[in-house]
């Protein structure tokens, strides 16, 4: 294995699920060593709540394991979202929008360029699993949002040079986390994230919530404003009023 910054890394050439490799490497990993499990192809990825990732050849696909207390797992979500924004805003020409859609997805312009799932392993391990669309945006009628690519914004970059610029990001946050606490973490967040004191929904499992987005807590739940109430949800597919 090979190793990127502090983490052991592994680029295979075809697997099912990265994140299905770095669960099983979790159970094994001793030291309480961070790994990357990244592939050049993925045939049964998959996203939040049960759903397909498709993994088009070109793209990027990886899962960090890293020891984390689970209690902290909302901000983990934080803390790896805004990593994943940087690497992109600094790649993104000044003219692109990019934003963070609630809980963790990258837009550019509106539309969807990455996504991201979080499980936990074994061990003490978080699972953080990543996909990017590098080169091709996957498009068919399952798609809840618009999609894009880097590609299709101008943006020419190796999988594999963006992975390491991610990892940068992600350990320059995770220090700032660990020196300063969530708080100046979530304020950089909220800057960035689409749709901030306006209304939106939020598709549940159970039902439509609509209300102001008021910004998140610090498990990372979502604030939304209604009839003078804040309601707290931690799961659901945020759409926005011109949605």
């Amino acid at each position: 294995m090979d190793k990127i910054n502090n983490w052991i890394w592994e680029d295979k050439q075809v697997t099912e699920s990265t994140n299905d490799d770095a669960l099983t490497f979790s159970k094994h990993c001793q030291n309480n060593q961070n790994f990357v499990i990244s592939a050049q192809q993925q045939v049964k990825g998959r996203g939040r709540r049960g759903r397909i990732w498709v993994g088009l050849e070109g793209n990027l696909f990886f899962s960090q394991g890293i020891i984390f207390e689970p209690k902290y797992l909302g901000q983990l979500i934080i803390l790896s979202s805004y990593s994943l924004y940087q690497t992109i805003r600094e790649l993104c020409p000044i003219n692109h929008k990019v934003e963070i859609k609630w809980p963790n997805d990258i837009l550019i312009d509106g539309e969807k360029v990455s996504g991201m799932l979080l499980e936990k392993g074994d061990n003490n391990y978080m699972i953080i699993g990543i996909g990017v669309n590098i080169k091709e945006a996957p498009k068919n009628s399952e798609m809840l949002y618009p999609v894009t690519s880097l590609a299709e914004k101008g943006i020419s970059i190796d999988r594999l040079v963006f992975l390491r610029s991610y990892i940068d990001n992600f350990d320059k946050y995770h220090h700032q986390w660990q020196m300063d606490g969530f708080s100046f973490l979530k304020q950089q967040w909220l800057k960035v994230v689409k749709g901030l004191n306006a209304t939106i929904k939020v598709h549940t499992e159970t039902e439509d919530q609509i209300g102001i987005f008021k910004g998140i807590g610090d498990n990372a739940e979502l604030l939304l404003l209604q009839e003078g109430k804040i309601k707290k949800i931690y799961a659901g597919d945020v759409f926005y009023s011109k949605e």
